[in-house]
């Protein structure tokens, strides 16, 4: 089930937030290694190290890092729960390295009288949505539409466990544009740890005092081919979560242009299983529809820079550009998908969102846009579309949707 190596810390090199990356010697050969500190320890040069290299062996999504077991020889580095500690949430349930966390409504925190009565979000737009790479893009498209808004993050356990695994998040912290970040199920590592996707809104809400919520699972998924076998339909099951709770279910779309993939061109598939088969409640659609052609190609391009590509790059904004008519041609799919969708689900509400300001909204995220691999000038539909959903959940805390 699980293969073991053992080697030794060459090099320390550059992480983040609550994670460690190593270069490690095993048996002659040089692998890079993901420590999480806070529950393994600090290595330092030098140090042997237990390595898990299951996934790293079978080429699956760790991003080509063996992940850090234990450091055997330095008992002194390890973590240490003090005698007393408050907080009995156990995470990773029965794995070799469970960690025990303080929940928000633990009895032992301080929140645990604020949510023993909470049982209302008061009519707060939750954004669920399947794919961890869409977050910045709908913050994009919240900020867009209300720079001020108050958003929490709920990373739900789908894909990674660790919170401190997405630099994603890091990042989106470190510019502010995050107000907290909630972790639920067995998912871990956030300001606030939650049991379920229920008591985190409910800490949202009534915690943080978010004016809206952003549920996706972590960095990665698991996939399997089928209709049902994707960790991302869960998505479905948070939006039935938000209306049960009183909040204003949004329904964030996956969306390609350049996926291989038929199965996922246009409106993936996974979105209509979620949305339309999972998700049982009243739930809103928002799908994002370009501006007519005004004849300019060159009028409605704008610049890209600060994106995390070393290059510039033009995207077609509300206007037809040269380039535009691949996107121009996958939104109208989309938009035609969502129709049907809408048709066969009736709980769902279609939502059509001008795209002007998007663009520009996209330009100033402070983390890389990428997704399955693309960027931003390989699928602008699939950050489009995430942008639009952000905006229409801001409009909601407006009364303008």
């Amino acid at each position: 089930m699980i293969t073991w190596r053992e080697g030794e810390v060459h090099e320390l090199l550059p992480g983040w937030t609550g994670v460690q990356v190593l270069g490690v010697d095993v048996g002659g050969e040089r692998v890079r290694a993901l420590g999480y500190p806070d529950l393994v320890g600090s290595a330092a040069t030098g140090d042997r190290v237990l390595l898990n290299v299951t996934a790293l062996e079978r080429g699956l999504g760790t991003g080509g890092y063996a992940l850090v077991v234990a450091l055997p020889d330095r008992p002194d580095a390890w973590p240490d729960r003090a005698a007393g500690e408050p907080g009995h949430l156990v995470k990773g349930r029965y794995a070799p390295l469970q960690p025990m966390v303080l929940g928000v409504d633990d009895p032992e925190g301080e929140h645990h009288a604020t949510l023993a009565q909470a049982d209302d979000l008061e009519g707060m737009p939750v954004l669920a949505t399947d794919l961890h790479s869409a977050l910045p893009a709908v913050l994009a498209g919240v900020r867009a539409q209300r720079p001020a808004a108050r958003v929490a993050y709920v990373m739900t356990d789908g894909a990674a466990l660790p919170l401190a695994w997405s630099r994603t998040v890091a990042g989106l912290r470190e510019a502010g544009w995050l107000a907290s970040t909630i972790t639920a199920g067995q998912a871990f590592g956030g300001d606030l740890e939650a049991v379920t996707v229920h008591t985190a809104l409910l800490a949202a809400r009534h915690v943080v005092g978010a004016d809206l919520a952003v549920v996706i699972q972590g960095p990665g998924n698991l996939g399997t081919d089928t209709r049902w076998g994707f960790s991302g339909v869960a998505a479905g099951e948070a939006l039935n979560a938000a209306a049960v709770l009183g909040g204003r279910p949004v329904a964030g779309l996956r969306v390609s242009q350049a996926d291989a993939r038929e199965r996922h061109r246009g409106l993936s598939h996974h979105s209509a299983t979620a949305f339309g088969r999972v998700l049982t409640h009243p739930a809103d659609l928002p799908v994002p529809v370009l501006a007519p052609p005004t004849g300019d190609a060159g009028a409605a391009e704008t610049s890209f820079a600060g994106t995390g590509s070393p290059r510039d790059r033009s995207f077609p904004g509300t206007g037809d550009p040269a380039g535009a008519p691949a996107l121009r041609e996958c939104l109208g799919l989309v938009h035609r998908q969502a129709r049907d969708l809408v048709a066969a689900a009736p709980h769902l509400r279609l939502v059509e969102l001008a795209t002007e300001g998007l663009p520009d909204a996209l330009a100033q995220v402070p983390v890389p846009l990428s997704t399955m691999g693309r960027g931003l000038e390989d699928d602008p539909a699939a950050f489009l579309a995430a942008a639009a959903a952000g905006r229409h959940a801001a409009r909601l805390l407006d009364g303008t949707a």
